[in-house]
This record gives structure tokens, C-alpha cells and sequence, in this order.
């Protein structure tokens, strides 16, 4: 580990601060609620309670199905980004080489080449538990629907719309902590490049994720009636 610059520590410390704050800003913190995780739950009750109102669930149904079919593209791609990383750790030296030929490369030991991709590789995997935690959760959301009554009364109808939609929203923001995974995975491939590439671009995702989660259009649009 004595090949590993300061530098390239820093930048690690940094990606690794990034992803953890980010996410507990967007999940934990008092502005989540005012993010998109937070007005998602919303729209979640309000389709739980039009589903509860239906007799037939066909489009419930379908609706559950074409999420799950998004999140099962997510998880298969992931598996495959992780072979992939896996190959190219049994030939490490070729892709040293080839790194060192990109412009503004940095010449970079075998060990902090093997640091740098186990990043990656751990980034991935995590991505992967993420889809696949969220692809049960909505089979679980499948489950809780079909086995929801038609018009329960009283206190049963809320505490049966509050059930289904937290368990709706915890299965996406499973996804979507999968999908922020992705983005610092993009992130973490600046590294085999340089170590100020690779702060830059962690930073540059920040950015990016907190315009889309917290100042998008989108946003605005689904917020009009509570702003």
C-alpha cells in the first residue's frame, strides 16, 4: 500500500463521503422530503387508494409488472458489468497497459490497479443487491395487492393504503439507490485515468444527482399542488 499516493487516498475518502452523504441527504435528511423519494410517496398513496377503490386490478397489476420488468433489465446488466470486471481483473497487466496509452493517464502501480478495480467491482455488486432487494420488494407489493380487500372500511382502508404504499416505496428507493449506484460507478472508472479526473467527476455527480432528485423539471411538475 506504500505505492498509493496521498492523493489517490484522498480521492478514494472523497468518492466513498460522497456516495454515503448523498445518500443520507436524499433519504434522511430534513429536505428529502421536500425531493423526489419524498413527493413519489405521495402519488404511492394516492394509488393505493384509487387501487383499493377498483374491483378489477388488471392495471395495478400491469403497472407493478412493467416496474419490475425495468428494475430485471437493471439487475441482468449489472451481472454482466460484473463478469465483465472480473475479466479484466484476471488480465490485469493488458489492461494496465492500455490505460497507460489514454491521454493525461497516470502511471499507476499493479497494487493501486488492483484498488481501483475492486472499487469498481464493489460498486457493481452493491448495484446488484440494490436491484435484486427492490425486485423482491415489488413482488412482495404484487402479493399485498392481490391480497388487498375491495373497499375495506374504517381504520383497515388507511392502514391497508399506508401498507401498500411504503412497501411500493421502499421497493423504489431500492432502485433508485441502485441506479446512484451507476452513476459513482461512472464516477469511479475516472480513477484509471487520474485522481483529479476522478474527484472532479465524483463531485460532477453530486451536482447532477441533486438537480434531478431536488431542481428538476420533473419535480416541479409532480410538486405544483403541494409547493
Amino acid at each position: 500500500m506504500s505505492s498509493i499516493s496521498t492523493l489517490d487516498w484522498v480521492a478514494l475518502g472523497w468518492f466513498l463521503a460522497a456516495w454515503a452523504g448523498y445518500g443520507w441527504l436524499s433519504e434522511n435528511s430534513r429536505w428529502s422530503q421536500r425531493g423526489l423519494m419524498g413527493v413519489s410517496h405521495r402519488f404511492r398513496l394516492d394509488w393505493a387508494r384509487e387501487m383499493l377503490a377498483r374491483d378489477m386490478r388488471v392495471s395495478d397489476a400491469a403497472l407493478v409488472g412493467n416496474l419490475m420488468q425495468s428494475v430485471s433489465f437493471y439487475a441482468n446488466t449489472t451481472i454482466y458489468i460484473i463478469a465483465g470486471l472480473l475479466a479484466v481483473l484476471g488480465a490485469l497487466d493488458q489492461a494496465m497497459r492500455f490505460t497507460a496509452d489514454l491521454p493525461f493517464a497516470r502511471a499507476t502501480s499493479r497494487e493501486l490497479a488492483e484498488l481501483k478495480l475492486l472499487l469498481l467491482l464493489t460498486v457493481f455488486v452493491v448495484a446488484y443487491f440494490k436491484f435484486t432487494w427492490s425486485l423482491r420488494q415489488f413482488n412482495m407489493l404484487s402479493i399485498l395487492i392481490g391480497a388487498s380487500p375491495t373497499n375495506p372500511d374504517g381504520a383497515g382502508h388507511e392502514r391497508m393504503v399506508q401498507r401498500v404504499a411504503m412497501v411500493n416505496s421502499l421497493a423504489g428507493d431500492e432502485f433508485n439507490r441502485g441506479i446512484r449506484a451507476y452513476y459513482f460507478g461512472l464516477a469511479a472508472v475516472a480513477w484509471f485515468i487520474q485522481p483529479w479526473l476522478f474527484l472532479f467527476l465524483t463531485a460532477l455527480v453530486v451536482v447532477v444527482l441533486y438537480r434531478r432528485d431536488f431542481a428538476s423539471s420533473v419535480l416541479v411538475v409532480l410538486d405544483r399542488d403541494g409547493a
